[in-house]
């Protein structure tokens, strides 16, 4: 059962991804002069498998994903853990763990080469101190005065970075910017204040959890804007009395969990002019979190029953990941308790962790891309043939009419799909009615034409 529980001041967490931004959930399919709407079918994905720094790393864990797409996290191995990156293009690359710490990870990215975690002397984090890779090498965050520890989970385009510290006494939130680490000291109406910052976006908005004085068992989703003098609360959903703020999107989307207390927990998306909206739990699970936002306001997350089930909320339905990846893949993401989506980024990457033939290992889920089919109905002497009707079957179904011209498109296609295309055109017949098309990018000339 997943679970998130939060006791004192202190929140440990290791368990823990191309879509056009302007995705809808119908398609228009311009039909010369006549429209026809469709729902917009599931998107769809191919997965890679992230693996493992060294042969015989044991797991690997993908813990987040640059806006551009660069997913950070760590491989596991006997005594030790090492940060990496991982990009489609150059695969993972390990990072270097700071002298006098084994145990590193990578749990945030930038656009330009600067990446954030933790390194600690344990694999859950004793001794740990706050890092920043850039562009690859290796140092510690500076800690504020009189801290002892810390760790760092996310970096925005300016190279601030925020996460913890603490020196044995109540943990709470910092940002790290340049030289300087600092405690956040704002506080809400209220008087609560962050114990843990999860996220910052590229205006300097942290998120994070913190805690009420005046009743510590509730937990405190908290919004903060660097630079301003008090903090916000994003507030809970009915039958709960806080939550917990875990990303937050360039377009200044947050989400996290709601619960009554520190109990189970169900997914959210705020906004500061919407409010709190809950999203959907996907089929069979009772319980969740979302962990990760772009800046379409596309989410991502793991909800839970028997098992851990990531899954992605497009802004109006919630898909289990497992149902948006080509069967036969290998890839286990719903029948385990190791699964998670943790981060998404702004063209639609997901990153988190499944089981693959037995081995609990880092992925990266990129979108399939969009196409576009279109052609002309012609008669054999090449002249257009109007009120043609040509349909569309595959993973969509629709139908669409010529016009004077005896143009036809299907636009919203996923490349890579198969899909049969038939026509049908009063007083003509073709030789070939139904084809078959591929589509990898769009295609423009799928033309029928009649026989004499």
């Amino acid at each position: 059962m997943l679970q998130i529980r939060v006791r004192g001041s202190r929140i440990r967490i290791f368990t823990l991804a191309v879509i056009a931004a302007c995705l809808t959930s119908s398609v228009a399919f311009a039909q010369d002069g006549i429209s026809k709407s469709l729902a917009m079918p599931p998107p769809q994905y191919q997965i890679f498998d992230i693996g493992v720094v060294l042969v015989g790393d044991t797991a690997s864990q993908g813990l987040g994903v640059s806006a551009g797409g660069t997913a950070v996290g760590r491989s596991i191995r006997t005594g030790a853990a090492q940060a990496f990156t991982w990009t489609q293009a150059g695969g993972i690359v390990g990072l270097p763990n700071i002298g006098g710490r084994a145990f590193c990870v990578s749990n945030g990215a930038n656009n330009t080469g600067t990446v954030v975690g933790t390194c600690a002397s344990t694999l859950f984090g004793t001794a740990r101190l706050p890092i920043v890779w850039i562009n690859g090498s290796v140092s510690q965050l500076p800690l504020p005065a009189g801290e002892t520890l810390g760790e760092a989970y996310s970096v925005n385009a300016s190279g601030v970075a925020v996460g913890s510290v603490n020196s044995g006494t109540p943990q709470r939130g910092a940002v790290f910017s340049g030289l300087t680490g600092s405690v956040i000291t704002q506080t809400t109406a209220g008087g609560s204040f962050f114990t843990t910052a999860f996220g910052i976006n590229s205006s300097g908005r942290v998120v994070g959890i913190g805690i009420d004085p005046a009743n510590a068992a509730r937990n405190v989703g908290m919004v903060y804007d660097i630079g301003s003098s008090s903090a916000i609360e994003v507030g809970a959903l009915p039958t709960t009395n806080g939550a917990i703020a875990f990303g937050i999107g360039n377009a200044g989307h947050v989400v996290g969990s709601t619960m009554m207390n520190q109990g189970s927990g169900l997914p959210f998306i705020w906004t500061q002019a919407g409010g709190m909206i809950a999203i959907p739990l996907p089929t069979g699970t009772t319980q969740g979190s979302a962990r990760g936002v772009n800046s379409s306001g596309w989410a991502v997350g793991t909800a839970s029953s028997a098992f851990a089930i990531p899954f992605l909320y497009d802004g109006t339905n919630s898909y289990r990941i497992a149902d948006l990846i080509p069967a036969g893949t290998g890839w286990d993401l719903s029948m385990n308790t190791s699964s998670s989506a943790l981060s998404i980024s702004d063209s639609g990457v997901i990153v988190g962790t499944g089981v693959i033939n037995g081995q609990t290992h880092a992925y990266a889920m990129v979108p399939v891309a969009n196409v576009t089919v279109s052609g002309r109905i012609l008669s054999s002497t090449g002249k257009p043939i109007r009120n043609a009707i040509v349909s569309i079957s595959g993973s969509v179904s629709a139908k669409s009419q010529t016009g004077n011209f005896g143009w036809f498109t299907f636009p919203g296609l996923q490349a890579g799909q198969t899909y049969t295309i038939t026509v049908a055109a009063p007083r003509n017949t073709f030789a070939q009615p139904s084809r078959m098309v591929t589509p990898q990018a769009d295609v423009t000339d799928f033309d029928f034409t009649a026989l004499p």
